[in-house]
């Protein structure tokens, strides 16, 4: 009886055709891998940086080699090696952005956190009926609505306030003689849970010239989290809504009434399904400026 073999018999694994396709995959894998890097880093700041250290250190090089200046060329290679470092430098943003969304509930399992859905649904008329009056007098605002990403970093930079959602309370708040009217507020489930809060800056370079300080605010804060932020122009009086680092502009507040119940309805919905939540981005244009 010919005993059953411990071991796999390799001599029936054709080599060849396993080691073209382990090359095909390893192809496909760093053509991802370098597609999804430049698509994270494409539009920013860092990526001039990098391009023009990238084409000075290539120009360097190539001096160095072709006039024999082997020292020179030597110690720049061994320099090139440490781009890595360089990288994680010049795109520490980016990649700040890129893991936060690796970890943002849904994404990995286990990292999904409560449900704010169901109190953010309390607020939507307050918050509506708020943003329009601050409208109509042409009072700055900027209020973000904390989802399922965390925005307690945000918050500690602002002055705790802990309340229900009332048009008064948010009114007064953005009043311009009021000491919180400067920064954001941040609502929780359906509480005011922090105002005159610093939001992070988008540095994007593409965004127009004329956003304002209050409209890149927005845009800042929902490349890195996935919060809602409404922001209400001191100019012109313009409601805008940003999510997903992109500005919808121009809305009125039963388009804004819409949009937040959209929103807010559906996530709640991928909630009770399966306990994740993902909203897709709404089409959007640039707001005018604050």
């Amino acid at each position: 009886m010919t005993p059953f073999p411990l071991a796999f018999n390799f001599a029936y694994l054709d080599l060849p055709s396993f080691t073209y396709l382990t090359q095909v995959t390893e192809v496909l894998l760093l053509w991802l891998i370098f597609y999804h890097l430049l698509k994270l880093i494409r539009g920013t700041r860092g990526a001039q940086v990098l391009s023009g250290l990238t084409m000075a250190l290539i120009g360097v090089l190539a001096f160095t080699y072709f006039l024999n200046l082997h020292t020179l060329n030597w110690m720049f290679r061994t320099f090139s090696v440490n781009l890595v470092l360089a990288f994680v430098i010049i795109f520490q943003p980016e990649i700040r952005k890129a893991l936060a969304e690796l970890g943002r509930p849904g994404v990995l399992p286990g990292s999904g956190g409560g449900s704010k859905a169901g109190g953010a649904k309390e607020i939507i008329d307050p918050l509506v009926n708020a943003v329009r009056d601050l409208s109509r007098k042409k009072i700055g605002a900027l209020i973000a609505i904390e989802r399922e990403a965390g925005l307690r970093s945000v918050e500690e930079t602002g002055v705790p306030i802990d309340s229900r959602v009332t048009p008064d309370l948010v009114s007064s708040i953005f009043f311009p003689r009021s000491p919180l009217h400067d920064g954001g507020v941040i609502i929780r489930s359906n509480r005011l849970v922090a105002a005159g809060c610093v939001f992070p800056l988008s540095q994007r370079e593409e965004l127009h010239r004329s956003l304002g300080t209050r409209h890149r605010a927005a845009i800042g804060i929902t490349e890195e989290t996935d919060a809602i932020v409404v922001v209400v122009s001191e100019e012109t009086g313009n409601i805008s809504l940003a999510f997903k680092g992109r500005l919808s502009r121009g809305l009125d507040d039963e388009r804004l009434r819409r949009m937040l119940t959209t929103m807010i309805s559906r996530q709640a919905r991928r909630e009770e399904e399966s306990g994740w939540s993902d909203l897709s981005s709404n089409p959007s244009e640039h707001g005018s400026k604050s």
